[in-house]
């Protein structure tokens, strides 16, 4: 018999559990319900638009970049078709074996691949992953015959920058290549176009400096994607907008020529148009093939660049510094007439040197050039004559006219890491050194030498404004921006006396078209278009008083690195001057025998705008030039260039 309390105990328990189970039911479907509430009504737009960002994947699209061309349209960097292959990993069965098979239809290498395999592991796995890049048609047309065969390779075209004048526009144009990881970190701009794979950006020359106008913006792809991130289909594209095009004021058929001229040489020349200020020419010798960077250069390539001598990745035009030597003479000449301390027809005795203080300053000349009037001077070039001059002018002065005439400025174009040179002043010479200026030190100033320091671009700088005589002409670079061209330059006067910038000016032409001239033996022959010109040649090396007295030793008996750097500044014509010149040969010895017969050959082809006649030459220089372009024909196997240059472009 069951007892009737036990009983009721069990069912009152069986109560309160199921009372409380009821309970706990409700709570937990009153939170689900609360949950869902805030889920569909309250945060519905807040998710909805998550479930729309995971269905819906945003790409960049790489523009065009834009075109950097010459004066007369002609192509400097352009873009063509980039061949390449690009693998999916989660697509490939063997990868070993695809890879051993892209060997055998391309000439992939094994850095090219170690590369692949590094860029493979930080990339997802249904990404596709570049392999090899620049292939030629034929080994594209091979990977794409044999497609079907080769899961996960995907054949792709793309654009890639090409520079078809190769190493003669290397330094003013530039190049690009990829971005680096501190590149990325430097960026401020959060432009989606350079955290691209593939992307590509302007590492020097006006790559660099015009980089985010040559760039463009990006355009846009959408695409469905599934809940793995794998894309399904494209829903939408938006092409970005190409980079400007730019046009440059360089003349490819004179750049050429000029390029030609110093080949095998360590030189820079610079041809400007003296009237508007157009860079003409910008050749700096020996350069670089900028396409060897586009891809990444090699190991091999960049040491034989870095070890050469010559060193051809140094833009010796705009950023190399020299001694200007005796072309500064003009400088030291027009001061001392602009501030009165000498009359143009007062005589300096020169005997090989002057004293002063407890130092002998001497002539290059050893026997001395005896009395020299401010004509004769500049004409044969009497270092004892600007001593003097320099003496009595003082350094600060010969500054103020240096800067009036672009030396120890940097000139403002659109290229990277152009130099100022220096102009050495005493308060220069503490601030650098600590030390206290001697009167020494002017004398050396006053000849070019000491610490004063210039490009060639600041050398055609000061020829230009001397031809011009009136204005501060400024140098330019660019012609035309996106099809709009670049307005007409607005110049600063000049403001010095006609008359001594006459003077100045005969001096030149005395310098180069009069017998004892120094540059005389690199004249023009024609009247009409005779130019002037001073020459320069810069000691690199103390020369010892023990030498001196058992005879200074010639260049061509020194090392390389210890010869005299050869200068030479001009400009023509006479009469109407339209171009300026400078040419800078690096250990070339003498300016008259190395530099200025570069300067007027130069200036000789764009005059005539193409090969002068032999009659323009000196009669002395129309055998060797002769030999030149019949050398020149027999490298391009016959090819008659007419007015073109002279070695065949690309």
């Amino acid at each position: 018999m069951f007892d009737d309390r036990a009983e009721v105990r069990q069912h009152q328990i069986f109560n309160r559990r199921a009372i409380l189970l009821f309970g706990a039911q409700l709570g937990v479907a009153g939170a689900l319900g609360a949950r869902l509430y805030q889920l569909q009504l309250v945060e519905n737009q807040e998710y909805s638009t998550l479930a729309e960002e995971n269905r819906v994947n945003l790409e960049p699209l790489a523009p065009e970049r834009g075109e950097i061309r010459d004066r007369n349209g002609r192509p400097i960097a352009v873009n063509r078709p980039n061949y390449r292959i690009m693998l999916v990993k989660e697509r490939i069965e063997d990868l070993e074996e695809t890879l051993g098979r892209l060997r055998r239809l391309t000439d992939l290498s094994d850095w090219e691949i170690g590369r692949f395999m590094g860029r493979l592991k930080r990339t997802s796995q249904f990404v596709p992953v570049p392999v090899k890049e620049n292939l030629s048609w034929d080994a594209f047309a091979r990977v794409n015959a044999n497609a079907p065969a080769l899961r996960g390779v995907l054949p792709r075209i793309g654009w890639v920058r090409d520079y078809p004048e190769r190493d003669a526009l290397a330094h003013v144009v530039g190049y690009v290549g990829a971005v680096t990881d501190k590149e990325l970190r430097e960026d401020q701009t959060d432009d989606p176009l350079i955290r691209m794979p593939e992307a590509r950006i302007g590492k020097n020359g006006v790559e660099r400096s015009l980089e985010r106008s040559l760039r463009g913006t990006a355009g846009q792809r959408r695409f469905e994607v599934n809940a793995g991130g794998r894309e399904i289909r494209e829903l939408s594209r938006q092409e970005g907008r190409g980079g400007e095009d730019v046009r440059l004021t360089i003349d490819l058929d004179l750049q050429r020529y000029a390029m030609g001229r110093i080949e095998g040489e360590s030189a820079a020349v610079v041809l400007m148009d003296v009237r508007n200020g157009d860079l003409l020419a910008l050749a700096s010798a020996p350069a670089f093939d900028p396409n060897k960077f586009v891809f990444g250069i090699s190991h091999a390539d960049w040491n034989a660049l870095r070890d050469d001598e010559y060193d051809p990745l140094r833009d010796k035009a705009a950023a190399g510094a020299y001694p200007p030597g005796s072309t500064f003479k003009l400088i030291t000449a027009l001061a001392a007439l602009h501030y009165g301390e000498f009359d143009p027809e007062e005589t300096v005795l020169c005997t090989g040197k002057i004293q002063f203080g407890d130092r002998d300053f001497h002539c290059w000349r050893r026997q001395g050039h005896g009395l020299m009037n401010f004509r004769d001077a500049m004409k044969e070039s009497c270092d004892v004559y600007y001593y003097e001059a320099a003496k009595r002018v003082g350094v600060r002065r010969l500054a103020e006219v240096a800067a009036a005439f672009g030396i120890g400025e940097a000139p403002q174009i659109e290229i990277p890491n152009v130099k100022r040179g220096n102009m050495p002043t005493p308060e220069w010479l503490m601030e650098a050194r600590g030390e206290r200026w001697s009167g020494g030190e002017t004398l050396n100033v006053g000849i070019g030498q000491g610490a004063l320091l210039t490009t060639p671009l600041q050398l055609a700088v000061m020829a230009a404004r001397l031809a011009n005589g009136r204005e501060k002409v400024t140098p330019r670079l660019i012609a035309a921006r996106g099809g709009a061209p670049e307005p007409a330059p607005e110049f600063e006067k000049l403001d010095f006396d006609p008359e001594h910038i006459a003077l100045t000016q005969d001096a030149m032409q005395a310098a180069a078209n009069e017998e004892r001239g120094t540059a005389y033996k690199a004249r023009i022959a024609d009247p009409v278009n005779a130019l002037a010109g001073k020459t320069g040649t810069a000691q690199v090396r103390r020369i010892t008083v023990q030498e001196r007295e058992t005879g200074v030793r010639k260049n061509e008996e020194l090392p390389w690195r210890l010869r005299d750097h050869a200068l030479y500044v001009a400009y023509a014509p006479l009469k109407a001057p339209r171009y300026a010149v400078s040419v800078v040969v690096e250990h070339g010895g003498s300016g008259s025998k190395a530099a200025a017969p570069v300067a007027r050959d130069v200036l000789m082809r764009a005059l005539w705008r193409g090969e002068p006649p032999l009659e323009a030459f000196p009669p002395e220089a129309r055998e060797e030039e002769a030999a030149r372009r019949a050398a020149s024909r027999a490298s391009l196997g016959g090819w008659d260039e007419g007015a073109g240059p002279l070695r065949r472009p690309g």
